[in-house]
């Protein structure tokens, strides 16, 4: 039947009709869960005090204690469902959950019994961005127009974690078709950052980075056009991987519309996950990537190995600041910080964008791109008005807007040209470096904001009002060049904050961003809970 739904508290004004199976989250949280975990499995809950201990570890942590015995995957399963109980209400981060999810973690506790092992994450929970299709689970993609979509297919990643042996709880908010850098939408309302409730926890995937860091589930497979993965990542203090361009099927993410049946040729998206450590990030791209479908016939993949064993090994280039986005001063000092922890580990570090980078032209081709994907159909009685504001070049975005989508097929060509430069440009500088710093965003998460157009937002910035989209400018060179790229946490703002590093890695050489991030950890910090969860 369809799953649990948050929908009467997001619109308290609407009130519905309640089919089976499918409760509002008061009568979720009054009867459905409640019977759950303090009836039905009251004996093996009260049986382990020391399930709490695995509240904020790694999935491969959790993953662990199933195999050794140390707690079945039905009392963590249960255990997470009464943190979501708990905790949920203050975040609005899942928002709707898998009918089946216990009904699993009995059934891996029944194969563990007979030592039949699922895979690498054998019985633990995880949750699913609900830009993902997973069968008998609502899947709306913060659309009303989805809203009682129930898909009976999972997406391709969705498929990938079962097979891992995952036990999928359900779903996390997104912005409206996963396209914003807030995720707020008119079917679920606004989810909150953990660290801050008046904050923002990005998007698209700031449902997913909200319940990480919250400790209401262990992996959650993102996705990324302009920064989705790696800013909620960084606003949330976990750790985020965009991977390498078309490593990981996007077949089942929405959008496009619902039932294309195979990945889409893909410029800019990709998917990938978010978890709480460099290492779960590693095992869940192993288990993500590869071919789908028909391509499996033609082709294989396998995860290159790193290039470092320690930091000391790794040569590393980094751009802190651009005039462009700004840094604001609380997020640059924890960057700062960041490379001084390198060097004193004996990193080897250039400061500089790489020989041949032009900062503002590569930007400029990603920009265009993606108001190129974003925009509909233009009227003809809107081209005059447009290509009007595209002609006054005054460098604003919305000039910017206006040239993309008036572009000619001449002008996408020398987009596409100079994309493909960029590929070429990165490829060479990694012939003698391993990974390039930068700052994921110009700010640490910044407080809600719903009003006007993206467009025409601002951020309050220590250094000054900067407009809204200045966010896509230090994700954009990774996305671009279809490069891989990891967002970890190198520690907080002053205001307590989370801030995450982006590291951009050799094409298709994933493992790389990944363990430099894992090795972050020694020397910075890596994943904290945030106060109160």
């Amino acid at each position: 039947g369809p799953a649990v739904r948050r929908t009467d508290d997001a619109h308290p004004g609407r009130r519905g009709a309640v089919s089976k199976g499918d409760l509002t989250r008061r009568g979720f949280l009054a009867g459905g869960l409640a019977t759950v975990t303090t009836t039905a499995l009251a004996p093996v809950r009260a049986a382990r005090a020391g399930a709490s201990d695995l509240d904020f570890a790694s999935a491969l942590a959790a993953a662990r204690a199933i195999r050794s015995g140390q707690i079945s995957a039905v009392e963590l399963t249960t255990r997470i469902l009464a943190r979501i109980q708990q905790h949920n209400g203050k975040l609005n981060a899942i928002v709707a959950l898998a009918p089946d999810a216990v009904d699993r973690a009995r059934a891996a506790d029944e194969a563990r019994a007979r030592r039949d092992w699922w895979g690498p994450f054998h019985g633990v929970p995880c949750t699913i961005k609900d830009s993902f299709e997973v069968a008998g689970v609502t899947t709306t993609s913060g659309s009303p127009s989805l809203r009682s979509h129930v898909p009976t297919r999972d997406a391709a990643v969705a498929a990938r974690l079962r097979a891992a042996g995952m036990i999928i709880l359900g779903k996390t908010n997104v912005p409206t078709f996963a396209a914003g850098w807030q995720s707020y939408n008119a079917v679920y309302g606004q989810t909150n950052n953990p660290w801050d409730v008046t904050r923002t926890p990005g998007g698209s995937t700031g449902g997913g980075a909200a319940a990480l860091a919250a400790g209401l589930t262990y992996l959650e497979p993102g996705s990324d056009l302009g920064g989705s993965i790696r800013i909620p990542a960084h606003f949330c203090g976990v750790y985020g991987h965009k991977p390498s361009l078309d490593v990981v099927p996007m077949r089942g993410h929405i959008p496009p519309p619902p039932g294309i049946s195979a990945s889409p040729p893909s410029t800019l998206p990709v998917a990938g996950p978010l978890a709480r450590s460099a290492a779960d990030l590693r095992a869940a791209l192993e288990v993500l990537g590869g071919p789908d479908g028909d391509e499996a016939r033609a082709w294989r993949w396998s995860l290159p190995p790193a290039r470092g064993a320690r930091l000391a090994d790794y040569r590393i280039g980094y751009v802190l600041d651009h005039p462009r986005a700004p840094v604001s001063p609380e997020v640059g000092d924890a960057l700062a910080a960041t490379i001084g922890a390198l060097r004193k580990a004996g990193a080897q570090l250039a400061e500089g964008w790489p020989p041949g980078v032009n900062a503002e032209e590569q930007f400029d081709a990603y920009f265009t791109l993606l108001m190129a994907r974003f925009s509909g159909p233009v009227r003809e009685d809107q081209l005059g008005g447009l290509r009007q504001l595209a002609a006054g070049q005054d460098g604003s975005y919305l000039a910017r807007y206006a040239h993309a989508v008036t572009a000619s097929d001449a002008h996408m060509q020398t987009v596409e040209r100079r994309r493909r430069v960029a590929r070429g440009v990165w490829q060479a500088y990694f012939r003698t470096h391993d990974a390039f710093l930068l700052p994921t965003a110009l700010v640490a998460a910044f407080p809600h904001d719903h009003v006007g157009t993206p467009i025409m937002r601002v951020l309050a910035t220590p250094r000054g009002e900067r407009p809204y989209l200045d966010l896509s400018f230090w994700i954009s060179f990774a996305s671009l060049a279809g490069l891989p790229a990891t967002t970890a946490p190198v520690g907080l703002t002053p205001g307590g904050l989370p801030v995450g590093v982006q590291i951009v890695g050799p094409y298709l050489e994933d493992a790389t961003p990944i363990d430099l991030a894992g090795r972050l950890a020694d020397v910075v910090g890596g994943f904290r809970p945030p106060p109160g969860f």
